[in-house]
């Protein structure tokens, strides 16, 4: 089959909080080691991508920014293009904990991170696909790299991807490459 043009969403690298298990949300939390070998092996697989990308677009959080920078240098496309648009669910009184945290702090399980404060799922997918669809008018037939983060993304890929769980079950690992096919007004994804 012939390479054709793919939006390549791609997780940012580790951070401590990850590997705590802790809720980042837009908390500016920066990679670890393990971060920016990610973001390197990421890179790796990227820079041997058809067609090439033509352009590397970003949250403005710290640990997606890094992250595209690492990848962005190593495809010669410096600068990263930043969009606070692309970054990660706001969490409310839940970031900086970890679950058993918040459920101590209030005295019960949490079913809906929005009893919280969390911003709501409709308007995060909607502000993640406004960057989306405002970065594919910009780049017409090009292949183009976002590097964002697992809540946003996920529920994105559930809502614009048909069978994304299904294909996909498990949580997207941190500098994990997605790669997104045009499927007319929806996206396939093939890995």
């Amino acid at each position: 089959m012939p390479a054709e043009p793919a939006l390549l969403l791609v997780r940012h690298g580790a951070t401590d909080w990850n590997e705590a298990g802790r809720r980042q949300g837009q908390t500016d939390v920066p990679l670890n080691q393990r971060g920016f070998r990610e973001a390197e092996a990421a890179a790796r697989l990227l820079a041997a991508w058809k067609p090439a990308p033509a352009a590397v677009y970003s949250s403005d959080l710290r640990r997606a920014a890094d992250t595209a920078r690492v990848i962005a240098g190593m495809l010669g496309l410096l600068p990263v293009r930043v969009d606070a648009r692309l970054r990660e669910r706001s969490l409310g009184a839940a970031e900086g904990l970890v679950p058993a945290e918040l459920e101590a702090r209030l005295g019960r399980p949490v079913a809906d991170l929005a009893e919280v404060g969390a911003e709501p799922v409709d308007a995060l997918v909607d502000r993640f696909h406004a960057a989306i669809a405002d970065l594919e008018a910009r780049h017409p037939g090009q292949t183009v790299v976002v590097v964002s983060h697992a809540a946003v993304m996920s529920h994105w890929l559930r809502r614009w991807v048909d069978g994304w769980l299904d294909a996909h079950p498990q949580p997207l690992a941190n500098g994990e490459v997605v790669p997104l096919y045009r499927q007319g007004r929806r996206w396939r994804y093939r890995p």
